[in-house]
C-alpha cells in the first residue's frame, strides 16, 4: 500500500476518535479536541492528493477511498452537530443529498469509462466546508470554557459578546456551505448532462 492510501485509511480512522470527543460530554476540552483531529484528518485529505498526483501514485483503491474517506469525515461531523444546535437538520439533509447525488453520478460515469474530477466550485465549496465545521468546534469549546468558568454568572443567559459575534459567523459560514452546496452541486449535474442522455 503506498502513501497516499496509507493517508486515506489513516483519515478514515480518524473518524471513530473524532466521535469519541464529539459525543463523550466527560471529556475536557473534547471540542478543541475533536478540532484538532478534525483538522488532521482534513490535512490527509489534501496530502494525499498531492502526493498521488506528484509521485505517480494514482491507484483504483485511492479513487474509491479517498472520496469516501472524505464524506465520512464530513458527515460525522453534521450529523453530530444536529443535537447541539449547531447546523439545522433540514440543511444537513441537503448538504448530504448532494454529496450522495455527485458520488452516484461519478458511478455512473465510471461505468462508461469516465473519471469526473472535483471542479473549482465543488473545490471552494469543500473549503467553506471545512473553515465552517472548525469554526464550529472552535466557538462551542470557547463557549464551553466560558461557561465552566463563570456558570453562575451566564448560566439560562445569552452568550457572551464575543461567542455570541462567533455564533453568528458561524451561521453566515453554514449558510454559505448550503449555497454553495446547492449551486455546486447543480453546476456538477449540468456539466455532466449528458449522462442521463438515455434517460426517457
Amino acid at each position: 500500500m503506498n502513501l497516499p492510501n496509507k493517508l486515506t485509511v489513516l483519515r478514515i480512522l480518524m473518524i471513530p476518535v473524532f466521535l469519541v470527543f464529539m459525543l463523550l460530554e466527560t471529556i475536557p476540552h473534547r471540542y478543541l479536541l475533536a478540532a484538532i483531529v478534525f483538522g488532521l484528518a482534513s490535512f490527509t485529505d489534501f496530502l494525499d492528493g498531492y502526493l498521488a498526483r506528484k509521485r505517480g501514485l494514482v491507484s483504483n483503491f485511492g479513487k474509491l477511498m479517498d472520496p469516501l474517506a472524505d464524506k465520512l469525515l464530513v458527515f460525522s461531523a453534521l450529523i453530530c452537530f444536529i443535537p447541539i444546535n449547531a447546523a439545522h437538520a433540514v440543511l444537513v439533509f441537503i448538504i448530504l443529498a448532494r454529496e450522495l447525488l455527485v458520488t452516484s453520478v461519478r458511478l455512473i460515469a465510471a461505468e462508461q469509462g469516465r473519471v469526473i474530477a472535483a471542479d473549482w466550485w465543488g473545490k471552494v465549496k469543500t473549503v467553506v466546508q471545512i473553515v465552517w465545521i472548525l469554526m464550529v468546534l472552535f466557538t462551542y469549546w470557547l463557549w464551553s470554557n466560558v461557561m465552566l468558568l463563570f456558570e453562575p454568572v451566564v448560566e439560562n443567559s445569552a452568550p457572551p459578546s464575543g461567542v455570541l459575534g462567533l455564533l453568528v459567523l458561524c451561521d453566515v459560514l453554514q449558510i454559505a456551505v448550503v449555497i454553495l452546496t446547492l449551486f455546486s452541486g447543480w453546476n456538477y449535474i449540468w456539466k455532466n448532462r449528458d449522462l442521463f442522455s438515455d434517460i426517457g
